[in-house]
C-alpha cells in the first residue's frame, strides 16, 4: 500500500502490535476503515451479527452485503483499501467472549454499555492491553473515551464513566417507531475520526485525550 501521504506522519510501523475491534457496525466500521487507510494491517474483528438493510445508513457497508457477516463484509473492503492485509486480519464470527484473550489496543465498538463494562473489566489487568479506546454515539452527540493501561488511575476513571446501564441509555437515545435507535453518519463519522486521531498521537507521543465529547451539529467539541 503507497503511504507517501501519510507515512512521514504517522508509520503504522510504530503501532508494533494488533488492534482488536470489538463490534463492527457503525463505530467499529468505520474505525476499521480509518486504520487501514494508516497502513495498519493486524486488525481483529469481532461480531456476531449480520448486516441488515438499515445498516446501511450509517455504517460501511454496501446493499450486496445484506445478510453476510459483519466481520466477512468489513474484512472484504478492508482488503479491498489494502489487499496486503489479506492475509493477516482475523475474524471472530462469535464476536467477543470472556475466553477472548485481548492484547494491544482495543477498541470497544459494540453498542451496549454492559457489555462494554464486562470487556474492561475483564481486562482491568491485562498487562498485554497497551490502552483502550471506547465510543459512544446518540443522534446528534458523541462521546469518546480512552485509557493508557498501564495506569491504574486512568483504568478506574475508564470504569467509572461505564457506571450506568443498557436500559438507561435506550431511555436517552432517540429510537423510531419500531424500536430502531436512531443515527446518522455525521456523528459517527465525527466521532470515529476524533477517537483514531487520538490513537495516532498516543502513538506518536505517548499522550492521550482521556474524553472527547462532541455535537456533531451543533459544531461543539470538548477534549481532556
Amino acid at each position: 500500500m503507497n503511504l507517501t501521504k501519510s507515512q512521514d506522519y504517522f508509520n503504522p510501523h510504530d503501532v508494533k502490535c494488533r488492534c482488536h475491534l470489538i463490534g463492527c457496525g457503525s463505530v467499529g466500521s468505520t474505525v476499521a476503515e480509518l486504520l487501514v487507510r494508516l497502513g495498519i494491517k493486524d486488525i481483529s474483528l469481532y461480531d456476531f451479527d449480520t448486516v441488515s438493510s438499515h445498516n446501511l445508513a450509517n455504517q460501511m457497508f454496501f446493499q450486496s452485503d445484506i445478510k453476510r457477516p459483519k466481520v466477512e463484509a468489513v474484512k472484504e473492503m478492508l482488503c479491498r483499501i489494502n489487499p496486503e492485509a489479506e492475509s493477516v486480519i482475523q475474524i471472530y464470527k462469535d464476536g467477543w467472549t470472556p475466553k477472548t484473550r485481548l492484547s494491544g489496543y482495543v477498541f470497544l465498538c459494540v453498542d451496549n454499555i454492559d457489555l462494554r463494562r464486562e470487556i474492561a473489566t475483564a481486562n482491568k489487568s491485562n498487562q498485554s492491553i497497551r490502552a483502550m479506546f471506547d465510543f459512544r454515539t446518540r443522534l446528534e452527540d458523541a462521546q469518546h473515551y480512552a485509557a493508557d493501561w498501564k495506569d491504574p488511575a486512568l483504568i478506574k476513571n475508564f470504569l467509572m464513566s461505564m457506571d450506568f446501564s443498557h436500559e438507561e441509555a435506550h431511555e436517552l437515545t432517540p429510537v423510531t417507531a419500531c424500536n430502531i435507535e436512531i443515527g446518522v453518519a455525521p456523528t459517527v463519522r465525527i466521532i470515529c475520526a476524533y477517537g483514531v486521531a487520538n490513537f495516532m498521537n498516543f502513538i506518536r507521543t505517548g499522550e492521550l485525550k482521556k474524553i472527547i465529547e462532541t455535537d456533531a451539529f451543533k459544531f461543539d467539541v470538548s477534549a481532556y
